[in-house]
């Protein structure tokens, strides 16, 4: 079928037939980058936030020492000795939805969100959105504002729940998108193990990424770090881009781009069996791991608030 009938002079003349034509040749379009507009959206609204957080703070009403007050006047800073970040003070920071345990235990579950919008400082909020700028540009290029959006939203929360579940002592105030952004981090190392048959060099690639998350990793040592919301953010992140970045694998073409009548040999499916067993399996530990820490705050707030409690 599609073969051109033999010549009969061909036949006379001893000749064999013509080979059948070559088909054309056939490439897949190239991927369109997503035009990104959300990062740049979440960029300007941390600094739009930050700006609020100092208006309310109000420094020059309750100090004289308040920095930058001949500049910015009611939006000046905290002294120095109080807020070592140049920012608001903690009592700010905690009526506007920082994070803090016992808060959260009483009923106002929305800090575990709102924490993610607020720094401590304006050094804080500069080095957590040039890396905003630097991680996240790449990704929402390659993968929409969608699965990025949720990306950060849940990694920030992943983070402000492991930040609440190992302060024991109910004392620690959190601020900042750090979390949100080591689970950008986490999810572009998954989405390198995950999408391993499409990268090139994939073990320059995976030491580099190695390297740059040990070196983001090792900043939580440093006192009044709060090292807990960035792991619970990198694993929350880990685990969500083996379910939000999956790709389809190398050789993959999808049916709307194959030419009308032309048959592909070796046809690939999209996805390899091992992806899906990633993308299952880490939805199910990430689903398990939010049920059981948010039931954990539950059941300690409710051991907390029993009168009887401390009798045997």
């Amino acid at each position: 079928m599609g073969k051109r009938p033999p010549n009969p002079s061909d036949i006379e003349n001893g000749l064999p037939p013509l080979p059948p034509p070559a088909r054309p040749p056939f490439r897949p379009p190239l991927p369109v980058p997503w035009y990104a507009w959300l990062v740049p959206l979440i960029f300007a609204a941390n600094f739009i936030t930050f700006a609020i957080t100092m208006y309310v703070n109000d420094c020059p009403a309750r100090s004289d020492e308040c920095l930058l007050f001949d500049v910015l006047g009611r939006l000046s800073f905290q002294p120095m000795k109080e807020n070592i970040l140049i920012g608001p003070s903690i009592p700010t920071l905690r009526r506007l939805g920082a994070l803090e345990r016992r808060l959260v235990e009483e009923g106002e579950r929305w800090r575990l969100i709102s924490c993610i919008w607020l720094h401590g400082g304006l050094l804080h909020l500069l080095a957590n959105m040039i890396s905003l700028l630097c991680i996240g540009m790449r990704l929402e290029q390659e993968f929409g504002f969608l699965r990025i959006g949720a990306l950060y939203v849940l990694s920030g929360l992943g983070g402000s729940l492991m930040s609440c579940l190992t302060d024991s002592r109910g004392e620690r105030v959190s601020v900042g998108a750090s979390g949100a952004l080591f689970g950008l981090l986490g999810a572009m190392l998954s989405e390198l193990i995950t999408n391993w048959t499409i990268y090139e060099n994939k073990c320059t690639a995976l030491m580099t990424l190695i390297l740059i998350i040990a070196l983001n990793l090792s900043v939580g040592f440093l006192p009044r770090v709060d090292n807990s919301a960035h792991c619970g953010g990198f694993l929350a992140g880990f685990l969500l881009g083996f379910v939000l970045l999956l790709r389809p694998q190398y050789g993959y073409v999808s049916p709307k781009h194959i030419p009308p009548g032309y048959d592909m040999k070796h046809k690939k499916s999209k996805h390899k069996c091992y992806q899906h067993i990633f993308m299952f399996t880490s939805l199910a530990i990430l689903l398990a791991g939010f049920i059981a820490g948010y039931a954990k705050l539950l059941r300690e707030h409710t051991r907390g608030s029993d009168p009887f409690r401390d009798v045997n």
